[in-house]
């Protein structure tokens, strides 16, 4: 078969059996990663089943009522603030800091006039 001078019907048969090919080794690589997905999923799932056999079941001791919120340090004070300005200045205390706000602990905050 010269592949200089092809006619029409060959052209279209190397080209369909190409696009064959390509689609066909796409379907295989996807059934192999759907199957290492759903091997892997039964994997974890059955580590996480182990672990929670192995732990030993902890009393949880009845709750207490909390004087404040979730997560807050208590309570702050604010000198000559606005409650949005001391909220704004939290905040990028905690985005410097790189920690939660509700790890931090903030006892006041005080407005310095010049």
């Amino acid at each position: 078969m010269d592949l200089v001078n092809l006619q029409v019907g060959q052209a279209v048969r190397i080209a369909l059996l190409g696009y064959g090919v390509v689609f066909l080794g796409l379907l295989m690589l996807m059934i192999v990663i759907m199957i290492l997905g759903k091997v892997m999923i039964a994997s974890r799932k059955k580590a996480e089943t182990a672990a929670a056999v192995a732990a030993p079941v902890k009393e949880v001791p009845a709750e207490t009522p909390k004087a404040y919120a979730e997560g807050s340090a208590g309570e702050i004070k604010l000198y000559d603030t606005d409650p949005k300005d001391a909220a704004m200045i939290m905040a990028i205390v905690a985005n410097k800091l790189g920690k939660p706000i509700n790890e931090l602990r903030f006892k006041s905050i005080k407005e310095i006039k010049e």
